[in-house]
């Protein structure tokens, strides 16, 4: 059975249950698998033409163990990919040229694939509570994207008190309108004056002070959490066995700011799913091509752009690839993010390098880049791209030299949460889908706090329930 470890070697091995509810490792590590559960061959071509629900009970339950009892898993990713998400394939894929296909992950309820993961966390975290007659404060930061679809998931659970830190003025209208509109009472939106990377350090300085940690209960829905990684590798897997896996394999691009998307493609090889290329797309804030680059690990200044979601210089789950790149050497993990903490930087040697060359490519795409390729597709196949998928098409095709090998670019946001960025790509403005038509007439509720960690506190102590 698999246990979860820290990348950074603290603590005792835990189970999926615990880990699901902690989130960060107390010694400020992430939780990954001790062992990869395998697909095999025949297990993958069993997969093909399966119901999304059911791959992801074989993708998932190696990774749940005995925690969870097999009905109730069942009927949990049931009650998720069968009802929840409006297209009838969950992660459909269209052609948009000869051999290069769009996986649509923007069929859940905020139009982004954070969904995919963040509305079966909502149902495992409400089961495991309800279990253990527990309640939970999570805790999380972010860049667009995951605090909608984290607020949307959790919503409407008894057990669980949300607090989403966003870097004021930093999203589009909608990401900050998708959260903000939502009115529960376990709801609570914080605007912290600063950008993505002050709100995802000060969760983790949270995460850091066991008292206030203990005394809150707290957990976090960032894909600092396992189970959020562990969900995304479905899509992967479905894609693949849609195009021919394990017969042919697959290459695909994927838009990276935080790395736990493409960390989730990277599982699902380790389990034993070909891959030809694994391709990250950077914006301009370009820390991880520069990485594959140089070698260094080097934080910067985050510099906006028409990619929002992508603005970040620390990104986080490249902490989980590193351990396996250094044979899980979390001695060395735990030095190398010192280092990054205290320094902003750290560099690999050059046959660590190599392995991780061999392993992804990486490609930086600039605002201009971006503009054009939504543009040049828009007029070739009247498909409109949302900027970040552009940004992972980009990178994509940079590395087209086999064009027998199915390219997969993930489309990871509807084109209408970012309206004025398509608008100025394309000359139409995308409209919003029936059921958020009216979300500019909704009111808002948020706090706008200072980048200050004991105010921030102080505001979630005296709004728990």
């Amino acid at each position: 059975m698999i246990s979860y470890i820290s990348t950074r070697g603290g603590g005792s091995p835990q189970s999926f249950t615990d880990v699901l509810l902690k989130g960060l490792a107390p010694d400020g590590g992430l939780y990954i698998p001790d062992e990869w559960p395998q697909l095999s061959t025949e297990d993958l071509r069993g997969l093909s033409g399966v119901p999304y629900a059911d791959v992801a009970y074989k993708v998932i339950a190696p990774f749940v163990g005995s925690d969870i009892e097999t009905p109730v898993l069942k009927r949990i990713l049931s009650e998720v990919y069968q009802g929840g998400f409006s297209h009838a394939a969950v992660a459909p894929l269209v052609q948009i040229a000869p051999n290069v296909w769009m996986m649509e992950l923007f069929h859940g309820p905020t139009l982004a694939f954070k969904d995919y993961a963040l509305q079966l966390l909502g149902r495992l975290f409400d089961h495991v509570l309800e279990q253990r007659n527990e309640r939970v404060t999570i805790v999380g930061a972010t860049s667009g994207d995951t605090g909608s679809a984290a607020i949307e998931a959790c919503k409407g659970c008894k057990n669980i008190d949300i607090f989403i830190l966003h870097p004021e003025g930093c999203t589009s209208e909608v990401q900050r309108r998708q959260m903000t509109t939502i009115d529960a009472p376990n709801v609570h939106n914080i605007a912290l004056k600063g950008n993505f990377d002050d709100c995802q350090n000060m969760v983790k300085s949270m995460f850091g002070d066991e008292t206030f940690r203990n005394d809150i209960n707290m957990s976090a829905v960032n894909s600092i959490n396992w189970a959020r990684i562990m969900a995304q590798i479905v899509y992967y897997v479905t894609a693949a066995v849609a195009l021919g896996s394990p017969s042919r394999k697959v290459s695909f691009a994927v838009p990276t700011g935080n790395f736990g998307n493409v960390y989730a493609a990277y599982a699902a090889r380790q389990m034993g799913l070909p891959m030809k290329r694994l391709v990250i797309g950077s914006n301009r804030n370009d820390i991880l091509t520069r990485f594959f680059e140089t070698g260094s690990m080097k934080t910067g200044s985050v510099e906006p752009s028409l990619s929002p979601s992508m603005d970040i210089q620390i990104s986080s789950n490249f902490e989980r690839y590193l351990c396996d790149l250094l044979g899980r050497d979390t001695k060395n993990i735990a030095l190398l993010m010192k280092s990054l903490k205290e320094k902003g930087a750290f560099t690999l040697n050059t046959d660590v390098m190599q392995r991780a060359r061999d392993e992804f490519d990486a490609f930086r795409c600039t605002d201009e880049q971006t503009k054009g390729l939504m543009k040049a597709c828009y007029a070739e196949t009247g498909y409109i791209l949302d900027p970040h998928t552009a940004v992972g098409l980009n990178a994509g095709m940079q590395v087209r030299e086999d064009p027998t090998i199915p390219l997969v670019a993930l489309g990871c946001a509807h084109p209408s949460k970012f309206p004025d960025a398509v608008e100025a790509a394309i000359g139409v403005r995308p409209e919003l889908p029936p059921h958020l038509a009216d979300l500019y007439e909704r009111t808002e509720h948020l706090t706008s706090l200072p980048n200050d960690l004991k105010k921030v506190q102080d505001f979630i102590k005296q709004n728990i329930k």
